[in-house]
């Protein structure tokens, strides 16, 4: 079953009883899973799941070399399903079971030094200019002490909305809990595009007056428009490969979203489509999204598996669903976690540019974690 928030409607929606699940577990199998996934469209079925970050290795040649090996599950994993339909139930559920549900708290996977020299290595690439922002994350491991998968998506859930959050369980790869703001792409049935990069990230504070001033700080922060500025320049040229010539418009920059753990700096960019497409040219056209690769993306792409060597899997990949009639609603899969038995394991990191610290980024990191304590309970 796949739950997401924001379903063709805009509001929660449920994938269930799947007619069948399409999987790729090696580059050579991503183009004929697509072409399934596009051939079931064809025939009036919906297709939803996940397509894990290292898929994008497999649409450029230069990278496919580097697809790190020990990869934790396949690396696109979406089921088929004749429609969509309510959410209540399975939502009920989760806050039900949530309850019950507890973690421990996560811990880094890599040691502080060691983030501190991946850290001092893209910093070098940047003052060279082979870069102008490398997106630098590391996972962080867990326990599930008691309950189920679906209970922490219920548990996080209390926490507040983010709008794009879901919940993936189809047997195949690990369950995938997800509470991601952030939006890769949306596609209505007309060929309007939107995608909504956010980057520039600051921490709320309980005490009103502190929030507000964090939250003009970030807006006024040079640093974190520049970050922006980087993957809104980076998202319009890879919607230009799909859309009409001078279609592609930035109605919001630099706006202000809040989230129970954090502000973020959000902007929006909208396109029209050439001609109407298919979920293998949209995924060649724009996966991984901009914002959790950095700029150039294939230069960017290349150091992140050179100073951080761990598969993302599903992180920084893209969660979502595609109708019959070309309408899509993919996130970015941020603030997102899997479960595989009672292991839990999550990434956190963040834009790098040239003014960037290793310190500040360590925090911006570690406060993306924040959302994970409302199930957290002491060992």
């Amino acid at each position: 079953m796949i739950l997401v928030e924001h379903g063709p409607d805009g509001a929660p929606a449920l994938f269930a009883d799947a007619a069948g699940v399409v999987v790729a577990r090696t580059v050579a199998d991503l183009a004929p899973a697509l072409a399934r996934l596009d051939a079931a469209r064809l025939a009036g079925a919906w297709v939803a799941g996940w397509v894990a970050y290292e898929a994008g290795y497999g649409f450029e040649p230069r990278l496919q070399p580097l697809l790190p090996p020990g990869r934790p599950g396949p690396l696109l994993v979406m089921g088929v399903f004749a429609a969509p339909g309510p959410a209540d139930a399975l939502l009920a559920r989760a806050g039900t079971e949530g309850r019950d549900t507890a973690m421990s708290a996560p811990e880094p996977m890599i040691a502080r030094a060691d983030y501190d020299a991946a850290m001092a290595r893209v910093l070098d690439y940047i003052a060279a200019g082979e870069c102008y922002q490398v997106n630098l994350t590391f996972p962080m491991r867990a326990r599930l002490f008691s309950g189920t998968a679906l209970g922490l998506y219920g548990a996080f859930r209390r926490t507040g909305a983010v709008g794009h959050g879901a919940f993936v369980d189809l047997g195949i790869g690990p369950v995938v809990v997800s509470r991601s703001p952030e939006l890769f792409f949306a596609l209505d049935a007309d060929g309007r595009i939107t995608t909504r990069p956010m980057k520039g990230t600051a921490p709320r504070d309980p005490d009103p007056a502190r929030d507000a001033a964090i939250a003009a700080a970030l807006l006024a922060s040079a640093k974190a428009r520049a970050e922006n500025l980087m993957i809104v320049d980076l998202l319009r040229n890879d919607m230009a490969r799909l859309c009409r010539v001078g279609s592609v418009r930035v109605p919001a920059l630099f706006a202000l979203e809040r989230y129970a753990t954090v502000h973020q700096m959000t902007s929006t960019i909208t396109g029209v489509l050439a001609q109407p497409t298919s979920l293998a040219g949209l995924v060649a056209a724009l996966f991984p999204c901009g914002s959790v690769t950095g700029a150039p993306k294939i230069r960017a792409m290349q150091e992140i598996r050179e100073v951080a060597p761990w598969p993302r899997g599903v992180y920084c990949g893209a969660v979502g669903w595609m109708a019959p009639d070309g309408r899509a609603d993919f996130s970015v899969a941020a603030g997102s976690l899997t479960e595989t038995g009672a292991d839990i394991v999550m990434n956190v990191g963040g834009g790098v540019v040239a003014d960037s610290t290793a310190q500040g980024e360590w925090e911006e990191a570690l406060w993306k974690a924040r959302f994970v304590k409302a199930a957290v309970r002491p060992d």
